[in-house]
Protein backbone atom coordinates (compact mmCIF):
# COMPACT_ATOMS: atom_id res chain seq x y z
CA UNK A 1 0.00 0.00 0.00
CA UNK A 2 1.16 3.40 -0.54
CA UNK A 3 2.14 5.55 2.73
CA UNK A 4 0.19 8.43 2.96
CA UNK A 5 3.09 11.24 4.59
CA UNK A 6 2.41 14.83 4.26
CA UNK A 7 3.83 17.97 5.66
CA UNK A 8 1.16 17.28 9.12
CA UNK A 9 1.39 13.70 9.19
CA UNK A 10 4.44 11.56 8.62
CA UNK A 11 4.32 8.13 8.09
CA UNK A 12 6.81 5.22 7.94
CA UNK A 13 6.76 1.73 8.27
CA UNK A 14 9.12 -0.64 10.54
CA UNK A 15 8.78 -4.21 9.98
CA UNK A 16 5.00 -4.65 10.40
CA UNK A 17 4.93 -1.77 12.71
CA UNK A 18 3.08 1.55 11.09
CA UNK A 19 4.03 4.87 12.58
CA UNK A 20 2.42 7.84 12.26
CA UNK A 21 3.48 11.04 13.36
CA UNK A 22 1.54 14.52 13.84
CA UNK A 23 4.10 16.97 12.37
CA UNK A 24 2.20 20.68 12.99
CA UNK A 25 4.82 21.99 15.88
CA UNK A 26 4.16 25.59 15.57
CA UNK A 27 0.49 24.96 16.16
CA UNK A 28 1.23 21.89 18.79
CA UNK A 29 -0.45 19.33 16.64
CA UNK A 30 -3.53 20.64 16.74
CA UNK A 31 -6.16 18.94 15.09
CA UNK A 32 -7.04 20.54 12.06
CA UNK A 33 -9.21 19.17 9.21
CA UNK A 34 -6.23 18.12 6.90
CA UNK A 35 -4.22 16.47 9.53
CA UNK A 36 -7.58 14.56 10.81
CA UNK A 37 -8.00 13.95 6.96
CA UNK A 38 -4.26 12.47 6.44
CA UNK A 39 -4.93 10.41 9.73
CA UNK A 40 -8.39 8.94 8.96
CA UNK A 41 -6.64 7.93 4.91
CA UNK A 42 -3.37 6.44 6.69
CA UNK A 43 -5.38 4.45 9.21
CA UNK A 44 -7.86 3.26 6.40
CA UNK A 45 -4.31 2.18 4.19
CA UNK A 46 -2.98 0.52 7.52
CA UNK A 47 -5.98 -1.57 7.86
CA UNK A 48 -5.98 -2.51 4.14
CA UNK A 49 -2.50 -3.54 4.29
CA UNK A 50 -1.85 -7.45 5.38
CA UNK A 51 1.73 -6.66 6.15
CA UNK A 52 0.81 -4.42 9.48
CA UNK A 53 -0.18 -5.66 12.42
CA UNK A 54 0.30 -2.83 14.70
CA UNK A 55 0.04 0.90 14.39
CA UNK A 56 1.87 3.34 16.61
CA UNK A 57 0.33 7.23 16.44
CA UNK A 58 2.60 9.74 18.23
CA UNK A 59 3.42 13.73 17.90
CA UNK A 60 6.30 15.32 19.25
CA UNK A 61 8.76 15.03 22.87
CA UNK A 62 6.50 17.89 24.15
CA UNK A 63 3.37 17.61 22.70
CA UNK A 64 0.93 14.87 21.32
CA UNK A 65 -2.35 17.38 20.51
CA UNK A 66 -3.23 20.48 21.67
CA UNK A 67 -6.79 19.71 20.62
CA UNK A 68 -8.95 20.75 17.65
CA UNK A 69 -7.53 24.08 15.42
CA UNK A 70 -9.41 26.59 17.23
CA UNK A 71 -8.58 28.73 13.96
CA UNK A 72 -11.28 26.30 12.31
CA UNK A 73 -13.69 26.31 14.69
CA UNK A 74 -16.79 27.03 12.79
CA UNK A 75 -19.40 29.65 13.34
CA UNK A 76 -22.79 28.53 14.88
CA UNK A 77 -24.43 28.13 11.09
CA UNK A 78 -22.19 25.23 10.09
CA UNK A 79 -21.70 23.59 13.21
CA UNK A 80 -23.73 20.61 12.85
CA UNK A 81 -22.16 20.14 8.87
CA UNK A 82 -18.91 20.55 10.79
CA UNK A 83 -19.36 17.61 13.25
CA UNK A 84 -20.76 15.72 10.90
CA UNK A 85 -17.47 15.94 8.78
CA UNK A 86 -15.19 14.84 11.70
CA UNK A 87 -17.56 12.13 13.15
CA UNK A 88 -16.81 11.07 9.61
CA UNK A 89 -13.05 11.51 9.33
CA UNK A 90 -12.14 9.89 12.88
CA UNK A 91 -15.26 6.97 11.86
CA UNK A 92 -11.77 4.50 10.66
CA UNK A 93 -10.33 4.59 13.86
CA UNK A 94 -12.89 3.08 15.86
CA UNK A 95 -13.37 0.50 12.80
CA UNK A 96 -9.74 -0.31 12.58
CA UNK A 97 -8.77 -4.12 13.19
CA UNK A 98 -4.85 -3.32 13.60
CA UNK A 99 -4.51 -2.16 17.24
CA UNK A 100 -3.68 1.71 17.68
CA UNK A 101 -1.28 2.49 20.42
CA UNK A 102 -1.21 6.14 21.20
CA UNK A 103 2.41 7.23 22.77
CA UNK A 104 2.01 10.71 24.55
CA UNK A 105 4.52 13.06 25.50
CA UNK A 106 3.28 16.58 26.84
CA UNK A 107 -0.16 17.56 26.18
CA UNK A 108 -2.80 15.56 25.36
CA UNK A 109 -5.84 18.22 25.56
CA UNK A 110 -9.37 18.15 24.09
CA UNK A 111 -9.93 16.64 20.72
CA UNK A 112 -6.00 15.48 21.39
CA UNK A 113 -7.35 13.34 24.52
CA UNK A 114 -10.42 12.13 22.36
CA UNK A 115 -7.94 10.92 19.70
CA UNK A 116 -5.69 8.89 22.15
CA UNK A 117 -9.07 7.65 23.77
CA UNK A 118 -9.74 6.01 20.08
CA UNK A 119 -6.65 3.87 20.03
CA UNK A 120 -6.07 0.31 22.28
CA UNK A 121 -3.41 1.23 23.76
CA UNK A 122 -1.88 4.30 25.76
CA UNK A 123 1.74 4.76 26.51
CA UNK A 124 2.16 8.11 28.17
CA UNK A 125 5.20 10.02 29.61
CA UNK A 126 5.17 10.02 33.15
CA UNK A 127 5.05 14.50 32.82
CA UNK A 128 2.38 14.19 30.08
CA UNK A 129 -1.17 15.88 30.62
CA UNK A 130 -4.86 15.34 29.67
CA UNK A 131 -7.65 17.73 30.14
CA UNK A 132 -11.19 18.44 28.60
CA UNK A 133 -11.16 22.11 28.28
CA UNK A 134 -14.16 22.33 25.89
CA UNK A 135 -16.32 23.59 28.42
CA UNK A 136 -14.21 26.92 28.88
CA UNK A 137 -14.74 27.61 25.12
CA UNK A 138 -18.88 26.60 25.76
CA UNK A 139 -18.39 24.00 24.15
CA UNK A 140 -18.23 19.87 25.00
CA UNK A 141 -15.56 17.62 24.48
CA UNK A 142 -17.78 16.43 20.96
CA UNK A 143 -15.37 13.69 19.69
CA UNK A 144 -15.91 10.75 22.11
CA UNK A 145 -15.12 12.75 25.61
CA UNK A 146 -18.08 12.85 27.18
CA UNK A 147 -18.58 9.17 26.36
CA UNK A 148 -15.75 7.48 26.22
CA UNK A 149 -14.18 8.84 29.13
CA UNK A 150 -16.32 8.18 31.79
CA UNK A 151 -16.69 4.29 30.35
CA UNK A 152 -12.74 4.29 31.19
CA UNK A 153 -12.50 5.94 34.59
CA UNK A 154 -16.17 6.00 36.03
CA UNK A 155 -18.73 8.69 35.61
CA UNK A 156 -17.78 10.77 39.06
CA UNK A 157 -14.17 10.98 38.14
CA UNK A 158 -14.79 11.89 34.80
CA UNK A 159 -17.15 14.98 35.58
CA UNK A 160 -15.00 15.94 37.89
CA UNK A 161 -12.72 16.94 34.90
CA UNK A 162 -15.39 17.31 32.33
CA UNK A 163 -17.27 19.95 34.16
CA UNK A 164 -13.72 21.62 35.42
CA UNK A 165 -11.43 21.56 31.94
CA UNK A 166 -8.61 20.96 34.45
CA UNK A 167 -5.52 19.42 33.51
CA UNK A 168 -4.31 15.91 35.22
CA UNK A 169 -1.15 14.29 35.26
CA UNK A 170 -0.18 10.77 33.64
CA UNK A 171 0.29 9.23 36.72
CA UNK A 172 -3.46 9.96 37.90
CA UNK A 173 -4.79 8.82 34.23
CA UNK A 174 -2.94 5.92 35.00
CA UNK A 175 -4.70 5.29 38.59
CA UNK A 176 -8.29 5.90 36.69
CA UNK A 177 -7.58 3.76 33.90
CA UNK A 178 -7.20 6.28 31.43
CA UNK A 179 -3.55 5.12 30.06
CA UNK A 180 -2.49 2.03 30.08
CA UNK A 181 1.37 2.10 31.20
CA UNK A 182 3.41 5.06 32.27
CA UNK A 183 7.16 5.78 31.44
CA UNK A 184 9.93 7.60 31.93
CA UNK A 185 9.44 10.43 29.45
CA UNK A 186 10.40 11.21 26.64
CA UNK A 187 10.70 7.60 26.38
CA UNK A 188 6.63 7.41 25.36
CA UNK A 189 7.59 6.69 22.05
CA UNK A 190 10.31 4.07 22.03
CA UNK A 191 8.32 1.48 24.71
CA UNK A 192 5.07 2.15 22.35
CA UNK A 193 6.88 1.22 19.48
CA UNK A 194 8.66 -2.09 21.67
CA UNK A 195 5.12 -3.14 22.61
CA UNK A 196 4.07 -2.79 19.35
CA UNK A 197 6.46 -4.87 17.55
CA UNK A 198 6.00 -7.65 20.24
CA UNK A 199 2.10 -7.47 19.43
CA UNK A 200 3.30 -7.86 15.52
CA UNK A 201 4.90 -11.28 16.48
CA UNK A 202 2.23 -12.51 17.34
CA UNK A 203 -0.77 -14.35 15.30
CA UNK A 204 -2.42 -11.70 13.41
CA UNK A 205 -5.90 -13.04 12.88
CA UNK A 206 -5.76 -13.85 17.40
CA UNK A 207 -5.07 -10.30 17.54
CA UNK A 208 -7.14 -8.67 15.78
CA UNK A 209 -10.14 -11.21 16.89
CA UNK A 210 -9.32 -10.22 20.13
CA UNK A 211 -9.29 -6.67 19.52
CA UNK A 212 -13.00 -7.02 18.02
CA UNK A 213 -14.02 -9.29 20.32
CA UNK A 214 -13.54 -6.84 22.65
CA UNK A 215 -14.95 -4.01 21.52
CA UNK A 216 -18.04 -5.21 20.58
CA UNK A 217 -18.31 -6.97 23.66
CA UNK A 218 -18.47 -3.90 25.56
CA UNK A 219 -21.19 -2.60 23.85
CA UNK A 220 -23.34 -5.91 24.33
CA UNK A 221 -24.97 -8.05 27.49
CA UNK A 222 -22.66 -10.43 29.10
CA UNK A 223 -24.11 -13.41 27.78
CA UNK A 224 -24.07 -12.16 23.83
CA UNK A 225 -20.45 -11.10 24.58
CA UNK A 226 -19.34 -14.59 25.70
CA UNK A 227 -21.68 -16.02 22.51
CA UNK A 228 -18.97 -13.64 20.49
CA UNK A 229 -16.18 -15.01 22.59
CA UNK A 230 -16.53 -18.64 22.19
CA UNK A 231 -17.25 -17.88 17.88
CA UNK A 232 -14.11 -15.67 18.28
CA UNK A 233 -11.98 -18.80 19.98
CA UNK A 234 -13.77 -21.81 17.05
CA UNK A 235 -12.73 -19.88 14.24
CA UNK A 236 -9.02 -19.32 15.48
CA UNK A 237 -9.11 -22.65 16.17
CA UNK A 238 -9.43 -23.63 12.77
CA UNK A 239 -6.33 -21.29 11.84
CA UNK A 240 -2.89 -21.92 10.64
CA UNK A 241 -0.91 -20.13 12.79
CA UNK A 242 -3.13 -21.92 15.88
CA UNK A 243 -1.85 -24.89 14.24
CA UNK A 244 1.97 -23.63 13.56
CA UNK A 245 1.74 -22.38 17.64
CA UNK A 246 1.03 -25.57 18.61
CA UNK A 247 3.80 -27.44 16.15
CA UNK A 248 6.29 -24.78 17.15
CA UNK A 249 5.63 -25.55 20.84
CA UNK A 250 6.37 -29.28 20.73
CA UNK A 251 9.28 -28.93 18.16
CA UNK A 252 10.17 -26.26 20.74
CA UNK A 253 11.26 -23.80 18.31
CA UNK A 254 10.06 -20.24 17.00
CA UNK A 255 6.54 -19.87 15.37
CA UNK A 256 6.07 -18.52 11.62
CA UNK A 257 2.88 -16.62 11.63
CA UNK A 258 1.35 -16.43 8.39
CA UNK A 259 -1.63 -14.44 8.97
CA UNK A 260 -3.94 -17.14 7.67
Amino acid sequence: MTELSSDDLLVETQGHVRILRMNRPKARNALSFALRGAISDAIVDANLDTQIRAVVITGSDTCFSAGGDIKEFPDASIQHDSMFVSNRIWAPLSQCRVPLIAAVEGIALGGGAEFAMLCDIIIAGETAEFAFPEVRLGILPGNGGTQRFPRAVGKFKAMRYLLTGDRFPATLAAEMGLVSEVVESGTAFSAALVLAQRIAELPPLSVRQIKDVVLQGAEASLSAALIMERDGDRLLMLSDDHKEASRAFIEKRRPVFTGK
